[in-house]
């Protein structure tokens, strides 16, 4: 699979169950959608059925469901099938059902990979089955059937210990000792930064057997766990105990890239950490998003009665200029990083 035919696959698929969320809960509760949009910019295709118009369009970086109700200059909305005709538990349904159908993908996602792998590690064994092409492990020589017997000076007893060694360790150099053929053989390899500011090396241990009922369970657990760690680590770069490590498009293709070298499994992961990062996010109470919009709801059930929608719609127009500018800035310090990255020896 090709860099642009994953890039497509993984925007597609995070922006469908986006906005798939608002459309299903929308038509459930008797709202009339006019359009059901994936991409933005000139339409490449549509359908219309039953009412409402199914596009795909040019520019794969989003995607809208266009109710009834929604724009106050709307002049063909039917009473009854307004968005605003609705009560605020269910309006707040609607709009919180796009970020919520991103973490159920993460989930399914997850449920795949680990039927796929096999399941959770084996809990005392310390050996790798699989390298990652081009990872640290690689580069230095590990190698699938090494036995890892020490990180650091201290000796392993499991995978968790491997895992909590490295992941403390992004960026700095460590030692390690592996048990290879019965002799011991001494490496020194610098984990990667990962997601969540984790180092990494590009190993995985050998795993158990797992059926798909307990995958499901296991991918809701390790969904939960994706969330907190992204919370944690947002938490700890607004203290500025880590750096801002902020990725727009430019940077999602590049890690897209990096997938597709080591694998379909790798990129499912990447697609399921990507949709929790596009949940939480809309989740934000910034003007635009779905968390503002659901504030604005949590505001009118308290007092009675909406915002002006006039000032509402202002207040989100100013939230996406905004918007805008961040991705334009985030886009080109990618740029530059890669860049500079391609330019070092």
């Amino acid at each position: 699979m090709t860099t642009f035919w994953a890039a497509i696959f993984v925007f597609g698929i995070l922006i469908f169950f986006h906005e798939l969320g608002h459309f299903a809960v929308a038509k459930a509760v008797g709202i009339k959608v006019y359009e059901f949009s994936l991409g933005f910019g000139p339409k490449l295709v549509g359908v219309l059925r039953s009412g409402t118009v199914y596009n795909l369009r040019l520019l794969p970086l989003g995607g809208y469901v266009r109710m009834a109700g929604m724009d106050p200059e709307d002049k063909e909305a039917v009473q009854g099938e307004r968005f605003g005709d609705k009560s605020v538990m269910q309006r707040m349904a609607v709009i919180a059902a796009g970020p919520v159908m991103n973490f159920v993908l993460a989930w399914l996602l997850f449920a795949i990979i680990l039927v796929s792998l096999g399941g959770d590690p084996i809990a005392d064994s310390t050996s790798i089955k699989d390298v990652v092409p081009g990872s640290p492990a690689q580069q230095v020589g590990l190698q699938e059937g090494d036995e890892i017997y020490s990180i650091e000076g201290q000796k392993v007893a499991g995978w968790q210990d491997i895992t909590s060694a490295i992941h403390q360790r992004p960026g700095q150099e460590t030692d390690l000792v592996v048990l290879r053929g019965g002799q011991q053989v001494e490496y020194q390899v610098t984990p990667e930064t990962a997601e969540e500011g984790r180092g990494v090396i590009g190993i995985y241990p050998y795993r158990e057997s797992v059926n798909p009922l307990l995958a499901m369970t296991m991918g809701i657990k390790l969904t939960g766990q994706t969330v907190y760690n992204i919370i944690y680590f947002i938490g700890q770069m607004f203290t500025g105990r880590v750096p801002a490590d902020l990725g727009g498009p430019v940077r999602i293709v590049y890690e897209i890239d990096r997938a597709v070298e080591s694998g379909v499994l790798f990129l499912l992961q990447l697609a399921a950490f990507l949709s929790i990062n596009l949940g939480l996010f809309n989740l934000f109470p910034i003007p635009a998003l779905d968390g503002s919009r659901l504030i604005f709801l949590g505001f009118e059930g308290l007092r009675g009665r909406p915002v002006d929608p006039a000032r509402e719609n202002y207040i989100h127009l100013v939230g996406f200029a905004f918007l805008l500018l961040l991705v334009v800035f985030i886009t080109y310090n990618d740029i530059l990083q890669l860049l500079m990255k391609n330019a070092s020896p």
